[in-house]
């Protein structure tokens, strides 16, 4: 098997399951979900204080305060990358490493979720609710059968999921040399259709995310994996929330 999603793969949940003693030490559907709500919380927690405390710099126009949260956020950016690093290096951190990524996200993602808001009033909240709805979409039609994360499936949503990281990291190289790749962060009709393709193949991951969560609940994995697990999908939720954003964004210029 394998997943798109780099934090989740069938390797990690088979040589965890070898460290679950009995059952009651073992992964469950429930906790991964309980994990994932409290992960939710912290994000959402410390985002919506990042948004407030910005919003508020703004509109009395403090630039210091400006200043010193634009450096909190560059922080967060930094941790978020460190929690993320260790935590697929050492799974048995991920009950710590995991609250820790899931607060820095939130700040990180409250500032460029005003950001947006700004430009763009209301999109915030339409990116928000298509996120969670693809996510019922596809739990839905995952635990209904109507989607299953065959091999041939999860090849190509792999195979597109590689292919949209080279094209980011040849983006961010370019960039160091003041050049871009032409038009797909534009809001014409490539820079558009790209980001459909993003948010497809982002919101397939969730697929194999939901497979491999499944696959790791039957070897028994040991009870740790329950946060791993969490934090894997909450980065897929991240990607998707943002890339959903871009998209929003994309369309409301070329209006």
């Amino acid at each position: 098997m394998r997943s798109g999603n780099p934090m989740l793969r069938e390797a990690t949940f088979t040589r965890a399951a070898a460290g679950a003693a009995t059952p009651t030490e073992a992964m469950s559907l429930s906790g991964v979900v309980n994990k994932t709500g409290v992960l939710l919380l912290a994000l959402i927690g410390s985002g919506a204080y990042m948004w407030y405390a910005f919003a508020r710099a703004v509109a009395n126009q403090d630039e210091a305060r400006i200043g010193t949260l634009g450096t909190a956020i560059m922080v967060a950016f930094g941790i978020a990358i460190v929690a993320t690093l260790v935590t697929v290096f050492k799974r048995q951190w991920a009950g710590v490493t995991a609250p820790i990524y899931a607060v820095a996200e939130g700040v990180l993602l409250g500032g460029i979720s005003l950001f947006f808001e700004m430009s763009y009033p209301g999109i915030v909240t339409q990116a928000v609710l298509l996120t969670v709805a693809v996510f019922a979409v596809l739990l839905l039609a995952y635990r209904s059968g109507l989607i299953r994360a065959t091999e041939n499936f999860k090849l190509m949503v792999v195979s597109a999921t590689g292919a949209i990281a080279l094209v980011y990291l040849a983006n961010i190289v370019m960039g160091f040399f003041g050049v871009n790749i032409p038009m797909i962060h534009e809001g014409g009709t490539v820079g558009i259709i790209f980001s459909l393709i993003v948010v497809a193949v982002a919101a397939l991951n969730l697929v194999l995310d939901f497979d491999f969560i499944e696959k790791g609940v039957e070897v028994g994995a040991p009870k740790y994996m329950e946060w791993y697990a969490a934090f894997g999908l909450l980065v897929t939720l991240v990607w998707l929330y943002l890339e959903i954003l871009r998209l929003l964004a994309k369309l409301r210029s070329s209006n």
